[in-house]
């Protein structure tokens, strides 16, 4: 009890703005689901704002208070060290508090609402051809990749449980299973790699379908649930290594793994977006290509498209909540078929003399 009367004190001096960003926070985690780094990256950007207004103001912003003006002295102060798009992310994030806090009746407007965002260059995304997308989910099981796994340094190559026997032996390391299966699963499936690394066994739905096999993902962005079919190259590189693969993962003097989890690191523990990233980047150089984890995102949808699968089908894939998402794959395609016609077709390549008219 006596410790009440300072976590009374602590509320009282937390200043009005601090509490607006508090209450959005969760207000986003809660009913919004939205994930730690979103949270983070919200927080990020108010609290820079507070910072450049209290050092204009000297003061705090009272949320009450803050006028158009505030927030357009704020994003002219960006343009000297930022790029258009975190202009326009930190912008949405002062936007998105005080849209909140018109909808609690704390403000009457929005300041935000009339400054206009920068434009920005829409990047697309980067897809790798047929070839190089199997010679990427093929480089852990490469000689080069050694049997000791691609994945040292994210913590589940050398040094994991069984790899000496196996490279005694000359079978692929308990890391080289997990390497293939994991990159085979993010190409036949679209996934982003949080939703990944979040994959329990009991995800993968086998009896739905028949020999079909569907991927359960129950943690994807924003909290939305969805059903993804993985292919029969998926299916084997995964049963695999979680035959022979998995068990093996475990920390190496408790010998306790997680229980739930399908991928693992050397600790036996889930194995981590960051990881997994760069098992990627080493892949890719041994396949000779450059690529990150979305870019097999990427991929998968560009090739469903060139395959002829509508865009509702693979917004419904990738767990896109707007199909203007994934209408930018509509564009990544046609940019391929234009590359593939200069170089194929002979009157393409031709090009009028100078001074011919075309």
């Amino acid at each position: 009890m006596k410790s009440a009367p300072h976590a009374v004190r602590r509320e009282a001096s937390k200043s009005r703005w601090q509490a607006a960003v508090d209450d959005l926070a969760h207000h986003l985690a809660v009913e919004r689901a939205c994930s730690p780094r979103t949270l983070e990256a919200y927080g990020r950007d108010l609290e820079e704002f507070r910072r450049q207004f209290s050092g204009a103001h000297g003061a705090d912003p009272d949320p009450a208070r803050v006028r158009t003006g505030d927030v357009r002295a704020f994003v002219a102060s960006l343009y000297r060290v930022n790029d258009a798009s975190s202009i326009a992310r930190k912008l949405s994030s002062l936007r998105a508090l005080f849209r909140f806090l018109v909808a609690r009746g704390v403000v009457s407007a929005n300041p935000a609402r009339q400054v206009a965002s920068p434009k920005r260059k829409k990047a697309l995304p980067r897809a790798l051809d047929v070839d190089a997308a199997a010679a990427l989910v093929e480089a852990p099981s490469a000689p080069a990749a050694g049997v000791a796994g691609v994945a040292g340094v994210a913590g589940a190559g050398a040094g994991a449980p069984g790899a000496a026997g196996a490279a005694a032996a000359g079978a692929p390391s308990p890391a080289v299973l997990r390497d293939r299966a994991l990159l085979e699963v993010l190409y036949a499936s679209g996934l982003r790699v949080s939703e990944c690394c979040a994959l329990d066994l009991d995800a993968i739905d086998r009896d739905r379908y028949g020999e079909g096999c569907l991927v359960h993902v129950r943690r994807g962005k924003g909290g939305k649930e969805r059903l993804v079919p993985i292919g029969s190259a998926a299916v084997a590189a995964l049963d695999a290594y979680l035959a022979d693969g998995r068990p093996a993962l475990r920390h190496p003097r408790s010998g306790k793994q997680d229980a739930s989890a399908i991928f693992l690191n050397r600790h036996g523990q889930r194995l981590t977006a960051r990881s997994v990233q760069r098992l990627v980047e080493r892949c890719a150089l041994l396949a000779g290509t450059e690529a990150t984890p979305h870019s097999l995102r990427h991929s998968f949808a560009t090739h469903l498209l060139d395959g002829g699968v509508d865009l509702r089908s693979i917004q419904e894939l990738l767990g896109h909540a707007s199909l203007s998402s994934t209408q930018i794959y509509t564009k990544v395609s046609l940019d391929h078929l234009m590359k593939v016609y200069d170089a194929a077709h002979p009157h393409a390549r031709m090009r009028p003399a100078k001074g011919e008219r075309s």
